[in-house]
């Protein structure tokens, strides 16, 4: 805007700047005391004599009267030239500054400037007597206006209008009143009088600003619900097994995204099995996070029955179905037993697990055995990966490889070559990962992580852990030889007598047990490790024994009994192609 070319044609204007050439004033465009013309004595609509056509001031109020020109047209609307620019300017709610030169001395402020920060002395310049302009971080934009001779907004920048009015409210008598305001703020390049000038237009958009800022605090009390809801449904401590080392991250997404269902979560399943299970609810917030929380309970509920990993999808299937038709979720479910040195697993449309082996090559799973949970009408399978000694396995959710920029198959192609680097512990590689994937605290997505690693161990370590089997023909004497081999090896791995005849008595129960119910082929596994002794005996039989009260006449019935009143804890499951095994684990004293 021109200020210089509009103001010269406002009433008042030219006679005003004539009067001044007439008296010899000289104004020098760097001093303080020389202010433009264009801040002059704006002066008021009506003060003129006669208009620029030679019409006099009845003429005027005629036209504002009703009556027409002589060409017919109305003439009650008022002409431009009628209106005094210090009355447009004072009249606007919003604030409005006119400052000259390259230090930007004021001109002129408006009364809406005024009422909120205080007068300003013309001829002063802004950094010195505009502390408001500085907190808005105006100073170096109008610097670039004036080289550029363009405008430029800043949007809903924040000043405390009561500092800088606490003096104006004193010299008025009345307190000055602490207000937080925030401005849209247009910064004008002006003509005045041959020196540049900047025209500083700010709109009070504080109310818009709070209320943003309300929304913005209600979506994060949402978002921190939702954060603390999944939090508290994701395990506080990692069940850690004897023959695995575990660790897990979960990372919720940046703040602008809302949270997800990812979880995990680790189960020790008696006699050295563990189950590790991780899993991806499709949808955002507290819902998510509430179907996830289901979920998760379900598992360790199935888990507890010692199910194969398909048939424990094949239930959370159904369950999924009934919690949330609208609810799809992907899971991977392995059970690690250390006895075989490898994971099997199922997975419901879940990203692939990888294994790094020892000399750092990495394998990946096979695709998914199923589709995702919830889309019920589909019988899962189970599949198989090897876990040897020094191994380390990765199962996670598609935060950590997807991206927008690239197909999921090269995010998860960059995880197995970061995997292939990566060593340490379980946790070390976890941030290894994450680090490496580029996750940060601002992720689009959460991000969940579980490391489990298969030490191989050495020296001392080594010893802590054993294994010996025996197989068992039948007959008469299978159970005095079992309980012979049962003292002879407890004996060997030095336990105290007292734990070594608890280990006989329940060996003996446990193939009497398989002897009267089972059928051939049967086998006797004892196992230990640096916390537990383990027991186990399999037969060919599917049937799996119950814990039954005896009565007193009862000659059989009491051996599943005597063997839970004496060990820590026991159990039995199915055994893959039929059979059965039923365990018992003894607490080893430390």
């Amino acid at each position: 805007m021109n200020f210089t070319r509009w103001s010269a044609r406002l009433p008042g204007t030219q006679r005003r700047t004539a009067a001044r050439t007439d008296a010899g004033e000289a104004h020098s465009p760097g001093s303080a005391s020389s202010v433009p013309a264009a801040r002059g004595e704006f002066e008021r609509h009506g003060e003129r004599k006669g208009g620029r056509d030679g019409r006099d001031g009845g003429d005027r109020r005629g036209a504002r009267d009703g009556r027409t020109g002589k060409d017919g047209s109305p003439t009650g609307i008022p002409a431009l030239e009628e209106l005094g620019v210090r009355d447009v300017l004072d009249g606007l709610p919003a604030l409005v500054a006119l400052v000259y030169g390259q230090d930007h001395r004021v001109a002129y402020v408006n009364d809406a400037y005024t009422d909120a920060f205080g007068p300003r002395e013309p001829g002063t310049a802004a950094a010195e007597s505009c502390p408001e302009l500085i907190e808005l971080g105006l100073l170096p934009l109008m610097d670039q206006v004036l080289r550029s001779g363009k405008p430029r907004t800043v949007k809903s920048r924040k000043v405390q209008s009561a500092t800088f009015g606490t003096a104006h409210a004193l010299a008025n008598g009345s307190a000055a009143v602490t207000r937080d305001g925030s401005y849209t703020v247009t910064c004008t390049p002006v003509d005045t009088s041959g020196s540049g000038g900047v025209l500083i237009f700010a709109a009070d958009v504080t109310d818009h600003a709070e209320a943003a800022e309300r929304l913005r605090a209600s979506e994060r009390r949402l978002r921190e619900t939702a954060v603390a809801l999944q939090r508290s449904l994701l395990p506080q401590e990692l069940e850690q097994p004897d023959d695995l080392r575990v660790a897990a991250t979960y990372q919720p997404g940046g703040t602008d995204a809302a949270v997800g269902g990812d979880w995990y979560d680790v189960i020790t399943l008696g006699a050295g099995r563990t189950a590790l299970v991780i899993g991806d609810v499709m949808g955002r917030g507290v819902r998510a996070a509430a179907v996830m929380g289901q979920l998760r309970t379900a598992v360790r509920a199935y888990a507890r029955l010692d199910l194969p990993p398909h048939e424990v999808l094949q239930l959370l299937d159904g369950l999924a179905a009934e919690i949330d038709p609208s609810q799809i979720a992907t899971c991977a479910y392995a059970v690690h037993d250390p006895n075989e040195g490898r994971l099997v697993y199922a997975s419901a449309g879940h990203l692939p697990i990888l294994v790094r082996a020892e000399d750092g090559t990495v394998a990946r799973a096979a695709d998914p055995t199923g589709p995702p949970l919830g889309t019920g009408g589909w019988i899962h399978t189970s599949g198989t990966i090897d876990l040897a000694p020094g191994s380390t396995a990765v199962l996670y959710t598609d935060g950590l490889v997807e991206r927008r920029s690239e197909d999921i198959d090269e995010g998860v192609a960059s995880l197995e070559r970061a995997l292939a680097g990566a060593k340490g512990s379980p946790q070390v590689v976890c941030d290894r990962l994450i680090r490496a994937m580029g996750v940060t605290a601002e992720h689009d997505d959460d991000v969940a992580v579980l490391v489990l690693q298969h030490p191989a161990r050495t020296g001392h370590a080594a010893e802590l852990f054993h294994n010996a089997a025996l197989d068992l023909l039948g007959g008469i004497e299978a159970a005095p030889r079992a309980r012979a081999f049962a003292s002879g090896v407890l004996s060997s791995w030095r336990f105290p007598v007292e734990l070594r005849d608890l280990g006989v008595l329940a060996t003996s129960e446990l193939v009497a047990n398989s002897l009267q119910h089972g059928t051939p082929p049967m086998r006797l596994r004892l196992r230990r490790t640096d916390r537990r002794l383990i027991i186990e005996v399999t037969d060919g039989d599917d049937h799996l024994p119950l814990r039954r009260h005896a009565e007193p006449a009862d000659e059989a019935g009491r051996g599943i009994s005597i063997v839970a009143t004496i060990a820590s804890s026991w159990g039995s499951r199915r055994t893959p192609g039929g059979g059965k095994a039923v365990w018992c684990e003894f607490a080893l004293p430390h």
